[in-house]
């Protein structure tokens, strides 16, 4: 039982004294003892000591660190480490009011301390203990919240610990407290309720599943034979949970000196980026205030004087190189045929002749065939078992691009659909044939891929479903593929949630159960996991949505986004090394920026709250990788 100091000095000012501040290191540590600082190997580090240093009334004269885990690995405290080597001193203030306000919404009390460097350590007592793995997924699960967090003090059970408010810094000075010594104090001997980390839990629900996945993606990989995983590591390809260098700058506002000379060459780097993305200003801004704080750490205060200034350059800059990236377009060198990106021609091998539809007659056509869809080719497709949900799915694709790009011919690759379906598009170009087979004339090819073409479809509305499309009325309603959030989620989740979505009145689960042909079994724990992630909730035995949750902020938060992006930017580069090939008689060598330029090849989709501006987004993007 923690007793409390015999004296406790009246503090004068915000910032107590150290001796005061070191009086709160029992209350915060896990074990009573603590570990000094030292230089070693060019690095600072707190090692293990021979004879332990027991925790006493006065600070020691060097930086000292209490332990994080008793010896039984539990955790007391949860320690929130915002360090300034990993973020600029404005984003780590901004991470700082941020996770304040998320323990504040969760009904937990907090001690705030800040380091002579800028750092800040954010320290939540517990009433009850829990275990180094549970404390180790709520800090990681911050860490996505807050760009500056570095969760490494509870990674480690044997050396996890931390600098508490009075410790000497290694720079000179000592941590400050921020919340005052005495109701510090208070906190610290109080803690807070089991009911409260609950309540934490709940409000991390997208951040701990995406931590979950994670740990399971690697224990399958850990599982792998030796030869696949010397493949993997070969690959290049990111590991789970890395970020990109330049997405890194544009979050943190920390970058490679030996890249960037200076914070104008940084942002310079990100703008010319956003520029190729084809970014607005008030996009850039948007995302300043938000995800990419570090930009905006980058300018200071010269955000208003510098920003259209330098975003008149990016724009300037990327319009005059961008043609450059295709080998063919070059000075003194034979132009071919963008095949990518221009219209398609048909020329020929279609039993009859098909013609693209005007912009009314392509939503008409659109209407009559989704209400196809769910009066009888769903049914159809259930049949097929597993197969059958991915060609429910890949259906909806091709409605959903009809309707976004306002053609029925599908001139696309396989990629487009595998972008926008979040699978392989090895997977897409099996399931196209198959996909035409069923479809019962709906779905027609009229040409066959040749160099950058791909194979060209037609859609159209066969005579004999034309009488079941004038019968039914058309149910309002955008029909989707796969959002992204669906990505992490599943298929089943996304049919479940679709048919919630389109359901007249609240379905229950037996209604689901019909409408969807997924077991019930199978329905009940992906609708447990969607209700834990606050996106339905069961009302007297019947689902509905939860309208206040937003679908594009929670596929942020459960990673989608990210894994969307990596795969755009993996298929953009096997692109280019595709048209490379095909164009090796005209350039018989390239340069590797020439494949594929991280600063302008990795797409990353503008911030768009209107919805058809969205998708219209995802399918431009797609258009372009595949």
């Amino acid at each position: 039982m923690l007793e409390a100091p015999p004296h406790l000095p009246a503090p004068t000012r915000r910032g107590d004294s150290r001796v005061a501040a070191w009086v709160l290191a029992p209350l915060i540590a896990g074990q009573q003892f603590y570990r000094l600082g030292r230089w070693k190997d060019g690095r600072f580090q707190y090692p293990r000591p021979t004879t332990p240093l027991p925790i006493t009334r006065t600070p020691p004269a060097r930086p000292a660190a209490v332990m994080l885990h008793d010896v039984d690995g539990s955790v007391r405290t949860l320690c929130l480490d915002l360090d300034t080597s990993k973020a600029r001193k404005s984003v780590v203030d901004d991470d700082a009011r941020r996770l304040g306000g998320i323990l504040r919404t969760a009904g937990l009390a907090y001690v705030e301390d800040e380091s002579p460097s800028g750092g800040r350590h954010l320290y939540v007592p517990l009433q009850e203990p829990i275990t180094a793995a549970e404390a180790r997924q709520l800090v990681e699960a911050l860490g996505h919240r807050a760009a500056s967090l570095d969760p490494s003090p509870h990674q480690n059970i044997v050396h996890g610990c931390i600098r508490v408010p009075g410790s000497a810094h290694k720079t000179g000075g000592h941590q400050r407290l921020v919340t005052s010594v005495t109701d510090a104090y208070g906190i610290l001997t109080r803690r807070n309720p089991v009911s409260a980390v609950e309540a934490l839990r709940r409000a991390l629900a997208p951040e701990l599943y995406r931590i979950e996945q994670q740990r399971r993606a690697q224990e399958r990989a850990t599982a792998a034979t030796a030869a696949v995983r010397a493949i993997a590591k070969g690959s290049g390809a990111p590991s789970v949970g890395s970020e990109r260098p330049l997405r890194s700058v544009a979050r943190t506002g920390i970058y490679d000196t030996s890249r960037y000379a200076s914070h104008s060459e940084a942002r310079m780097a990100v703008l010319n980026h956003f520029a190729s993305c084809h970014w607005t200003l008030d996009q850039v801004r948007a995302g300043m205030t938000n995800q990419f704080a570090g930009l905006a750490a980058l300018y200071g205060s010269k955000t208003d004087r510098l920003l259209p200034f330098e975003w008149a350059k990016a724009q300037a800059f990327t319009a005059a190189t961008a043609p450059a990236k295709d080998p063919s377009q070059r000075a003194g060198k034979k132009t071919a045929h963008k095949y990518d990106t221009s219209r398609t021609y048909l020329t020929g091998g279609s039993p009859e002749p098909f013609t693209e539809l005007s912009q009314h007659s392509i939503h008409q056509l659109v209407n009559d065939l989704e209400n196809v869809l769910y009066a009888t080719l769903d049914y159809r497709l259930m049949e097929r078992g597993r197969e059958g949900i991915h060609l429910r799915f890949l259906i909806r694709a091709v409605l959903a691009y009809m309707r976004t790009m306002e053609t029925n011919i599908l001139d696309v690759g396989c990629r487009t659909f595998a972008l926008a379906l979040g699978k392989s598009h090895a997977t897409i170009a099996r399931l196209l044939p198959i996909l035409e087979r069923v479809s019962a004339g709906i779905l027609t090819r009229i040409d066959r891929a040749r160099g950058r073409n791909a194979d060209t479809y037609a859609v159209q509305l066969p005579e004999h479903f034309q009488q079941l499309a004038r019968e039914l009325t058309w149910r309002k309603g955008k029909i989707h593929a796969i959002r992204p959030v669906f990505r992490v989620l599943g298929d089943v989740s996304a049919l479940a949630y679709e048919a919630i979505e389109r359901d007249h009145h609240s379905p229950s689960t037996a209604d689901l159960t019909r409408t969807t042909g997924i077991s019930r079994r199978a329905l009940i724990d992906h609708l447990a996991g969607m209700e834990a992630l606050q996106m339905i909730r069961r009302h007297h035995g019947r689902w509905e949505l939860v309208a206040t949750t937003n679908l594009a902020q929670l596929a942020d938060r459960l990673g989608a986004t990210e894994d969307r992006e990596a795969q755009l930017t993996r298929y953009r580069k096997e692109r280019a090394a595709w048209h490379a090939w095909l164009d090796r008689h005209l350039i018989p060598q390239l340069n590797e920026h020439e494949l594929h330029d991280a600063e302008v090849d990795d797409h990353w989709l503008p911030p768009l709250e209107n919805e058809d501006e969205y998708q219209r987004s995802l399918w431009n993007a797609s258009r372009q990788a595949a």
